[in-house]
């Protein structure tokens, strides 16, 4: 996103009530985020071709893209000429400053 962006109006969106004092604009529409991350996924299926796909979530912040993500990336492997097999596990971690 440029610096001169403005985003989009957030009268265009369902903006939460609980949000919407708070929320200013929006830069990024969740169906934009939706086409990335189906995008993603299908650029992670042919990189990875027949290969064992081990996926690895970083807890708290990233669990809703991953599991939007690997939604993709198993749909797009049940409706392909192959499956692949899928690991998957999660992991915390903690930062000390």
């Amino acid at each position: 996103i440029r610096d001169e962006e403005s985003g989009y109006n957030k009268n265009l969106f369902c903006i939460p009530k609980h949000y919407e004092e708070d929320l200013e604009t929006v830069f990024i529409p969740h169906g934009l985020i939706l086409d990335r991350t189906e995008r993603l996924a299908r650029d992670i299926m042919q990189d990875m071709g027949s290969h064992h796909i081990v996926a690895l979530c970083v807890l708290k912040g990233g669990y809703k893209f991953f599991a939007d993500l690997l939604d993709h990336i198993k749909a797009l492997n049940q409706n392909g000429d192959k499956s692949v097999p899928i690991t998957v596990d999660f992991v915390i971690i903690k930062s000390y400053c």
